[in-house]
């Protein structure tokens, strides 16, 4: 449904986004993540035509998004949800999507139940929206038409722990019945839950995708002790695995805990934590993999 082939885009000498590739499927939930700056932006921006590519091609439904006949009726898209016009209403906006778009006058109604704004909140200006009454706003216009394909650039942002689980479960609903999703976010954990694939993009180029299970195994086995960690990696090494260590200390391994479990007795290492990889093992990677893009880690 999405594909996204040898895509560059320059600014001047800079690389925003370097030959990516990746494609999003029908039933399922792709999640692109990366650090702030490392180009999930501007990729969905060329995705639905409001930045060019320097190099590359992006499809939608095998065709590129301005060759849409009705762009609104096959993808929502959900770029900034703080770019509403602040001086009209919610039930405005959605009314001009829906008149735009050439749908019937109930969708708009049914839309504002969909995303739990009242009646009351419908008929105030946007200017007096909360972020969180603007995302679901936002997610509105975009599911008006009934898309196939939905894109969404960090919507969670402003949402309270309610208002993630709404989002979480209306979008496995969407995709459950068919849909394809590309849904943006720097932060792993929030999307980890609800995305079937992963795409991770570090300073415009993909360091790592594939399924969720995939990445998963890939983490293997997150090892911790407060001393001796050199010794046990040593052991790890001469048995032929791979032991590379992982932020705030630690190490990770393709071994499986049983055998790390041995080769720390038997070399006199003491564990602090051993645990196959799950949520906490698949972020570990992921900072790995973008710890030179971490703004926070960034050296001048």
């Amino acid at each position: 449904m999405i594909a996204i082939e040898s895509l560059t885009r320059k600014y001047g000498g800079l690389n925003a986004v370097d030959n990516v590739s990746f494609t999003a499927e029908p039933g399922r939930v792709t999640g692109f993540l990366g650090p702030n700056g490392a180009g999930k932006s501007t990729t969905m921006r060329i995705l639905v035509g409001l930045t060019k590519a320097t190099e590359g091609r992006t499809t939608i439904l095998g065709r590129s998004y301005a060759d849409l006949p009705n762009p609104g009726r096959e993808v929502g898209v959900l770029l900034d949800a703080s770019a509403q016009h602040a001086g009209r209403t919610g039930r405005e906006i959605l009314t001009i999507a829906q008149r735009t778009m050439g749908l019937p006058s109930s969708r708009v109604a049914a839309m504002l139940e969909q995303v739990s704004l009242t009646s009351s909140e419908a008929d105030r200006r946007v200017r007096n929206y909360s972020l969180g009454m603007r995302q679901r706003l936002g997610i509105a216009t975009a599911l008006i038409g009934d898309p196939q394909v939905l894109i969404l650039d960090e919507p969670a942002n402003g949402l309270d722990p309610a208002g993630i689980r709404w989002m979480r479960d209306l979008l496995r609903g969407y995709a459950n019945d068919g849909g394809t999703v590309l849904l943006s976010s720097h932060l792993l954990h929030e999307i980890e839950v609800i995305a079937d694939d992963l795409v991770v993009i570090g300073r415009g180029r993909i360091v790592a995708s594939g399924t969720k299970a995939s990445l998963l195994q890939q983490a293997g086995t997150t090892v911790r002790a407060s001393s001796g960690l050199a010794d046990l990696e040593a052991a790890l090494r001469s048995n032929g695995f791979d032991a590379n260590p992982v932020p705030e200390g630690g190490l990770r391994t393709s071994a499986d805990p049983e055998l790390v479990g041995k080769l720390a007795l038997a070399v006199g290492v003491a564990l602090s934590e051993l645990r196959t990889a799950d949520g906490a093992g698949l972020e570990d990677m992921f900072l790995e993999l973008t710890a030179d893009t971490q703004r926070e880690g960034a050296v001048a």
